[in-house]
């Protein structure tokens, strides 16, 4: 994508320090938004910043944890007061865990995928919205997941629901927020190449991983998305590797 394409923008990616986040990040910076890096952990956010300058841009770290409302409103009180303004907003945090089956599942492992997937979507959501409101302008793009819209085992019951909020808030953003010209993008990939495949019950080669979807798949997908005119709306995407473990397996089943 052109150095200029998104130039004079400012981004706000969350869940920036690796995998999806970091791609957009890195993405973004290079069409050249302003970009706005947070995550829990400051040293990777650090790193990532640090790789958008030597490529010229500008790159900005606010850590802070997304499932806590108050974090999300500090960040975007600071964008607003350091940067004037926000263009978009990629609402990438989130979090899985290993003991996801309903037979292994914890009240406190359910409260945390909630919080870290769907309430943390919801407190970008709702901090940035007043500021697109005032420019009648602004991109929201919530990576939610293939699980969000189609259920299966393996993610997990917590993981899969808290998905699925996440699309359903995306289709409400719009529909609430069109007259206001900001728009929503539900991004639904399907298995993705990241650090977050290391906390699966079930290890996951490197054979498999190379046939995923890898991250800056994605991280162009969403430059993309970020970058279409104000008058079109992507609703939502699915993406998904071309070897689609969950069609492959089903098919030896038949033959």
């Amino acid at each position: 994508m052109a150095k200029t394409v998104l130039a004079g923008k400012v981004a706000w990616v969350t869940g920036a320090g690796s995998g999806i986040g970091e791609a957009a990040a890195i993405g973004l910076g290079a069409a050249g938004a302003i970009i706005v890096l947070t995550g829990r952990r400051r040293d990777p956010l650090q790193e990532v910043a640090e790789r958008i300058r030597k490529d010229g841009g500008t790159a900005y770290v606010q850590p802070g944890d997304m499932g806590r409302a108050a974090t999300a409103g500090t960040i975007a009180s600071f964008i607003e007061r350091k940067l004037g303004r926000l263009d978009i907003l990629v609402n990438n945090a989130g979090v899985n865990i290993p003991d996801r089956s309903l037979q292994a599942l914890s009240p406190n492992g359910v409260e945390d995928v909630v919080r870290g997937n769907l309430s943390s979507a919801f407190h970008g959501v709702l901090a940035v919205l007043p500021i697109m409101r005032r420019q009648k302008d602004g991109v929201i793009i919530n990576t939610a997941s293939y699980a969000g819209r189609f259920v299966s085992i393996q993610p997990g019951s917590s993981y899969i629901a808290a998905k699925h909020g996440v699309v359903t808030l995306s289709h409400s953003i719009n529909m609430e927020e069109c007259r206001n010209g900001i728009r929503a993008t539900a991004l639904c990939p399907g298995e993705v190449a990241t650090p977050s495949l290391d906390k699966r019950p079930v290890p996951t080669s490197a054979e498999e991983r190379a046939r995923m979807v890898q991250s800056e798949d994605v991280g162009d997908l969403i430059c993309y998305i970020a970058a279409r005119p104000p008058h079109l709306c992507i609703n939502e995407v699915i993406i998904t590797p071309t070897w689609n473990r969950a069609y492959v397996a089903a098919l030896q089943q038949h033959l």
